[in-house]
């Protein structure tokens, strides 16, 4: 009999890319997959699905246990601006957020995972069975940073370590000196924009951990998507930490980071 391993996902590639590969190594996916949010083609790589609205964290509970899953991975990206206005809190969810000092999304995540676990139900790390896309350390394009740009980086990674820190969000950009763009609660792209515009063709990007990452959910990742944004809005290089960011799409990550002249150096 296959190995079960259950999935929670949100949206994006990371579940469907985890659901193949589990098959491949011989496991069976049962995926909680939330509304709005998880692909529809998640459902033709599932043993089971459960389709979830946020907060209804009893009924995803009771599914994993009556398929006597007790192992599961959280993957996929959950719209933050979704967490004031489509959400379902059950009994245990709203008891869950009662007991909280803070309620910012990583405390939120951080609460449900341990109340997962607690059921019984062991959250992996979001990389498990995945470690090859961890990001690896060097200058991954033919284009390396500038000496101004290297100052930049430097800059950012400071701020961008220290607004993890706060909760606020993973990434910055960085042009002359000046912090142009923090991440909040709009993500990475809208990020991108907003520093972009601001530097004229003179910015950077900077993205990491937070100093107490919490490596069963929201590890940054950037793809081929983070690349194109950045293009489009003349951001001249990304900085990431090496073996603490997910990369999807690397081959073509690389590529049309060189076609469009866009450095990537990893630290």
């Amino acid at each position: 009999m296959a190995e079960k391993i259950g999935l929670i996902a949100g949206s994006g590639q990371f579940p469907v890319l985890f659901s193949q590969i589990a098959i491949k190594n011989g496991f069976s996916v049962f995926t909680a997959a939330y509304v709005n949010e998880a692909d529809q083609i998640l459902a033709q790589l599932s043993e089971k699905i459960q389709w979830l609205h946020l907060g209804q964290i009893k009924r995803l509970t009771k599914f994993f246990k009556q398929n006597e899953v007790n192992r599961a991975v959280m993957l996929g990206a959950i719209r933050k601006t979704r967490l004031f206005t489509d959400v379902k809190p059950d009994m245990k969810a709203i008891s869950l957020m009662a007991g909280m000092r803070h309620t910012h999304d990583d405390a939120i995540m951080r609460a449900f995972a341990d109340s997962l676990e607690e059921e019984g139900i062991k959250i992996e790390s979001s990389t498990f069975l995945l470690p090859e896309l961890l990001a690896t350390k060097g200058v991954w394009t033919i284009r390396k940073p500038s000496r101004s740009e290297k100052k930049d980086i430097m800059l950012g990674f400071s701020i961008a370590r220290e607004i993890g820190r706060l909760g606020i969000g993973q990434s910055v950009v960085v042009g002359g000196g000046s912090i142009l763009a923090v991440e909040a609660i709009d993500g990475t792209d809208a990020t991108i924009k907003r520093g972009g515009r601001l530097g004229k063709g003179e910015a950077v990007l900077v993205k990491v951990c937070k100093p107490n990452q919490d490596f069963r959910f929201d590890v940054p990742s950037v793809g081929l998507q983070t690349i194109h944004t950045m293009s489009q809005y003349d951001v001249r290089a990304i900085a990431l930490e090496a073996g603490r960011t997910v990369v999807f799409d690397r081959p073509e990550m690389i590529r049309t980071a060189n076609e469009n002249h866009i450095a990537i150096i990893c630290e």
